[in-house]
């Protein structure tokens, strides 16, 4: 803890993890404020194995060690670490050894255990149980098919494996233990009727704790390694769920966007929706801090031009000025053609341009800029009609959209949004799941306020968002 004359400043360390990189940060939090300093950042990705797609997870842990060795360096005063990541991707152990590397959601194995399931446990049911969209990667899917569960003492989400292995201690964070399928979205504990009747061990299903969770202090040689002797804190461990602490809403008919290789289009809702209507629309309800509800769609993000982008790279040998090329798209005259950025032959990684055309067909534009806009703006359409869905069946009307995470730089996505929904679209901040991730620790270590709303006055005082007004 930093003193100065008459305040202080307390310090956390934000481990932020991606589906394409992941961050190490030092949040300082104090008078009102909550800042960020970036520490290390590091690529992540799928690497190909003969049994298929996985995690490269040793190298991702030893840079998060080394990155909170640097920032234990930087600032010595850090009080704990947070932990966050993507969803429904674990780790299985044995007698505390990690069996094998995590697979990556986009392998398709969990396809093949989604008929299984399903015959077992018809969706209908599922839904009324989970309050899960639908996705083919969704854990219990992913059980279903790992013969090495079986064998297996646990099964720790992402941030849990870590976590595990940072504390020696094994839990489930709730907020991402509800995006496996096995959490009972009414009571929020492990559905363990449900995994009997699916064949699965209860037995790999650890002890739940909720964000603000003591969860261990470091291990010894982490000590020694690190530089300091920090508990590690639950945080909103689903990186959407720490995005949305941080997402500054301004009412509560504002619904979010958490934008970067995925969009997470939402409302914050103090109950589930599990009707048919919403199983039919596949959103989603997943926990929040708090206990909130996260009624949201999962829509296809970034994902589509980082892809499009690395296409082209790979065609010209060289990397493309990606500010430069969605200025080009922003001076495109007319409009151009959209497609459906949620079909399923977008989503797994590969020439994503000729996948793109294929869906627009004859139309489809020939020139770079042109289809960097038609990706752009097929993303903000999709984003208008979840948001419209999701007023929808809430009966919540919205009156804006809090943007957050590394699209809400994306001016043109930003403003496509307004113009497509009709609402005012409230762009930032950039790291919101990083400031989610902060601020829980902060608050369990008294250092912030208690309610999420003056958790959000902090950030909208210190991040103030960048307004587009619908044209």
């Amino acid at each position: 803890m930093t003193v100065n004359a008459d305040t202080a400043v307390h310090a956390f360390a934000a481990v932020d993890l991606g589906a394409t990189s992941g961050r190490v940060m030092i949040g300082r939090v104090g008078e009102g404020r909550v800042e960020l300093e970036l520490v290390t950042r590091f690529p992540n990705g799928p690497v190909e194995h003969a049994d298929g797609l996985h995690w490269d997870f040793d190298a991702l842990y030893e840079n998060v060690v080394a990155g909170l060795a640097e920032a234990v360096r930087r600032e010595p005063g850090i009080e704990s670490i947070g932990i966050d990541s993507w969803a429904v991707d674990y780790g299985l152990l044995r007698d505390g050894i990690l069996i094998a590397q995590p697979f990556h959601y986009r392998d398709d194995r969990s396809t093949r255990g989604v008929d299984e399931v399903h015959a077992i446990v018809p969706f209908a049911e599922l839904y009324r149980r989970n309050g899960l969209q639908f996705l083919p990667f969704n854990t219990l899917y992913q059980y279903r098919v790992d013969a090495p569960l079986a064998e297996a003492d646990a099964a720790l989400l992402v941030p849990d494996l870590i976590a595990f292995l940072l504390t020696g201690e094994q839990v489930a964070e709730r907020t991402n233990a509800s995006t496996t399928g096995l959490l009972d979205v009414h009571t929020s504990q492990w559905d363990v009727e449900l995994a009997g009747r699916l064949g699965l061990p209860t037995t790999v299903l650890p002890r739940l704790v909720d964000p603000g969770t003591v969860i261990g202090t470091l291990r010894p040689e982490l000590v020694a390694r690190i530089g300091a002797e920090l508990p590690v804190v639950a945080v909103g461990s689903h990186d959407t769920a720490s995005a949305v602490v941080a997402a500054p809403l301004s009412s509560p008919h504002a619904a979010y966007i958490s934008c970067g290789t995925w969009g997470l289009v939402g409302l914050e809702l103090p109950e589930p929706v599990v009707t048919d209507a919403a199983r039919a629309a596949n959103f989603t309800n997943e926990l929040g801090v708090d206990g909130r509800i996260r009624f949201l769609h999962n829509v296809t993000g970034l994902w589509l031009l980082s892809e499009t982008v690395r296409a082209w790279e790979a065609e010209d040998g060289a990397e493309i000025d990606l500010p430069g090329l969605l200025a080009s798209a922003s001076d495109v005259a007319g409009d151009v053609p959209l497609f459906d950025a949620n079909d399923p032959s977008l989503s797994a990684p590969g020439d994503m341009p000729a996948r793109i055309a294929a869906l627009i067909g004859d139309a489809a534009p020939t020139t770079r800029p042109a289809f960097a806009r038609s990706i752009v703006e097929s993303i903000a359409a999709a984003f208008a009609d979840a948001v419209r869905t999701a007023s929808a069946l809430s009966g919540r009307d919205v009156d804006s959209i809090h943007l957050v995470g590394g699209g809400s730089l994306n001016r043109l996505l930003c403003q496509a949004t307004a113009d497509r929904t009709g609402l005012p679209v409230l762009a930032g901040p950039v790291e919101a799941t990083a400031l989610g991730n902060v601020l829980v620790q902060a608050r369990t270590a008294g250092a912030a306020p208690v309610a999420l709303e003056r958790l959000r006055e902090i950030v909208a005082a210190t991040h103030v968002p960048v307004r587009y007004e619908p044209r």
